[in-house]
């Protein structure tokens, strides 16, 4: 007798999903070979994740719900699955940020995570992540559905002019990410700027952080570390910050200056090189 494993669903997200997953399939009267011809994947596939030792994408989970006609049940389990996934430490930011009404951020190294392309997030998170990289990858994307909400946030990213240059992935990943930023210009709930090396000294020189507001709820500032992130209230530091990042805006290009310098380092730094039948002299 094939011994299955019980789960309990009440441990975790990811093991509710597993749960409810083998209870739907049972009372659809399907093996998890069939199940698996209905979703395009392996009936193993479907065992994993019914026993949770498998991370479910989101794809996935639309595909369950068409399916078994579970009414979008599986699509919005699978952001709390997804979310649980993220670092505990960070988990708290990422549900405030996915409610927050205007983001403002600087961010000195990275492209920030919610305009980040899925290649350029794998090579990111693939430097200290190894077996968990595609539920790190899938966490981060499904961060980004924030900006697909009926009413989206109002975002407003300033890049310093380094995140352009860091090869992040090679060449082709950074000139995906370079265009896909191209294509966010002219989104009326998001403005981006790139404050150039020419500034010199600024108000972010103590690194990225983000400012958060809601309609309901007091405005929070957030710094990313190592292993922490660390969010406050504190008026005095949201004054002082809010201050600060009104500088970076005013220091950095404009919109259009800095949609022309994307463009430019994007062809200069990252365009294709032609090919060339010289052959290197002896």
């Amino acid at each position: 007798m094939v011994h299955v494993r019980e789960l309990d669903p009440n441990a975790s997200p990811l093991d509710y999903f597993g749960y409810e997953l083998r209870r739907k399939r049972e009372e659809a009267g399907l093996t998890l070979k069939e199940l698996g011809g209905v979703l395009f994947c392996t009936g193993s596939l479907v065992g994993q994740i019914e026993t949770a030792a498998k991370v479910p994408q989101r794809d996935f989970a639309e595909r369950v719900d068409a399916a078994l006609m579970t009414d979008g049940f599986f699509s919005r389990l699978v952001g709390l699955v997804l979310r649980s996934q993220l670092p505990s430490w960070f988990q708290p930011y990422a549900e405030l940020e996915a409610k927050a009404t205007y983001i403002s951020t600087y961010q000195c190294q990275l492209v920030y995570g919610l305009l980040q392309t899925e290649e350029y997030a794998r090579a990111v998170l693939g430097v200290e992540q190894g077996e968990r990289l595609d539920e790190m990858v899938a966490a981060r994307l499904e961060r980004q559905r924030a900006l697909q909400r009926q009413q989206p946030p109002v975002l407003w990213t300033v890049l310093d002019e380094a995140v352009l240059y860091r090869e992040i992935g090679g060449a082709e990943v950074m000139r995906g990410q370079l265009a896909h930023l191209l294509n966010l210009f002219g989104n009326p709930w998001l403005e981006l700027q790139v404050l150039p090396f020419s500034v010199g000294e600024h108000t972010g020189m103590m690194g990225s952080f983000t400012l958060l507001r809601f309609d309901n709820h007091p405005d929070l500032h957030y710094t990313d570390r190592y292993d922490e992130g660390h969010m406050t209230a504190n008026p005095e530091v949201i004054k002082a910050r809010s201050v600060g990042y009104a500088r970076l805006q005013a220091e950095a290009l404009s919109p259009r200056e800095s949609r022309a310098l994307i463009t430019r380092v994007m062809e200069e730094r990252y365009g294709k090189q032609p090919e060339t039948d010289a052959r290197p002299v002896a």
